[in-house]
């Protein structure tokens, strides 16, 4: 395991058919609310193998189980480089202050159950994709919010 975070990440827009989005709020920051997100593990691990690693420790969810299809992670093929904000900053190597981030979309059912990771989440909430992008503290991640009727199939 590295000893700093790797500065290239996921974001992943969990929603229903509906356009409903899971929005989570941070332990570490209360009121401010994300979609999933998190950073590589190992610099060679697949961005899909992320995605799927970061919902199921946040949330519960299981990617190719019975409930959430594999093929409902879909890579939007959109990246977006950030400055990390100065309160996190410590986290990474000296003299990192940039992140790539890669946006996904997960599809599951609205009713599926989420179990948070207590020590980075205080709640859930789903709201009308809109809503949720208004209450995003991240702009890209309030920006892959926006989108995310377009990546409907």
């Amino acid at each position: 395991m590295p000893t700093h975070k790797i500065p290239e990440s996921v974001l992943v827009v969990i929603h229903s058919a509906d356009l409903q989005v899971l929005l989570i709020e941070r332990a570490d920051k209360p009121g401010f609310w994300q979609s999933v997100t998190g950073s590589k593990d190992m610099p060679d691990e697949p961005l899909p193998d992320t995605a799927a690693r970061e919902v199921w420790e946040e949330t519960g969810i299981q990617i190719g189980s019975a409930s959430v299809a594999a093929d409902k992670l879909r890579d939007w093929q959109l990246s977006n480089i950030y400055e990390i904000y100065p309160i996190w900053r410590h986290r990474y190597a000296p003299g990192v202050t940039h992140n790539t981030e890669h946006v996904f979309g997960l599809l599951v059912p609205r009713e599926i159950p989420i179990v948070l990771a207590e020590r980075e989440h205080l709640q859930h909430q789903w709201l009308p994709w809109q809503a949720a992008a208004d209450l995003c503290f991240s702009p890209s991640n309030a920006e892959a919010i926006l989108q995310l009727p377009h990546h409907l199939k």
